[in-house]
């Protein structure tokens, strides 16, 4: 019974959050922390083929602060402009910083988890041999039948590399980058969520951000 509350617990914090989500590497502008620059309008850019992803991971960026704006609203029917036209046009906007998240790479890691083997023996109950003969059948089977042997399985783990960018447009150039890996992903709102509280961690740490 308690090995199938463990497994209940742990779908139960499973579901209860996105992914599992870690910082791999990051790079900052040594001359210029995000700080500094003191954005007062950013636009968020989803590079994803989804249309139905690009607008829940940037609804879900811009909905944790109002300086975060998506993009698809400024930029969806200007596909066919150039850079330069589309720069203008954020410019025009008073953007003066763009954050961009794009999948990397997708991996899947196939692992084998070992069963477990309880150990039968013709003990008693303090672990020491005193002879199971004359013990009753049923409180034997009873004893040892539900925990006998658990056998082992293949887990498969699905990786998603994502790269996180903040672009100062005023500076016309890339300050901060970083990558996470996010394992176990079963919402795609949840995992945005981990992505930007992984980054902002990231940032305080290395300074891009004042400590909380």
């Amino acid at each position: 019974m308690r090995k199938y509350l463990i497994l209940l617990i742990i779908v139960l914090s499973l579901s209860g959050c996105g992914s599992n989500t870690s910082i791999v590497n990051s790079w900052r502008d040594p001359d210029v922390t995000v700080a500094q620059e003191q954005f007062k309008k950013v636009l968020v850019v989803a590079l994803v083929k989804d249309e139905a992803s690009r607008r829940i991971t940037e609804n879900r960026i811009a909905a944790s602060n109002p300086v975060f704006k998506t993009s698809y609203q400024y930029l969806n029917a200007t596909t066919q402009l150039t850079q330069e036209q589309k720069l203008k046009i954020l410019q025009d906007e008073n953007f003066d910083g763009v954050v961009t998240m794009r999948l990397v790479s997708k991996e899947k890691e196939t692992t084998y988890v070992p069963g477990t083997y309880t150990g039968m023996y013709y003990g008693g109950f303090d672990g020491m041999y005193t002879g199971m003969y004359g013990y009753g059948f049923g409180n034997w089977y009873g004893m040892y039948s539900p925990n006998f042997y658990d056998p082992g399985y293949y887990q498969e783990t699905t990786s998603y590399m994502v790269e996180t960018n903040i672009f100062s447009l005023k500076q016309n150039k890339l300050i901060w980058t970083g990558t996470t890996e996010s394992q176990y992903v079963t919402d795609l709102g949840q995992t945005v969520d981990a992505i930007m509280q992984a980054v902002v961690k990231e940032m305080r740490k290395d300074g891009s951000l004042p400590p909380k």
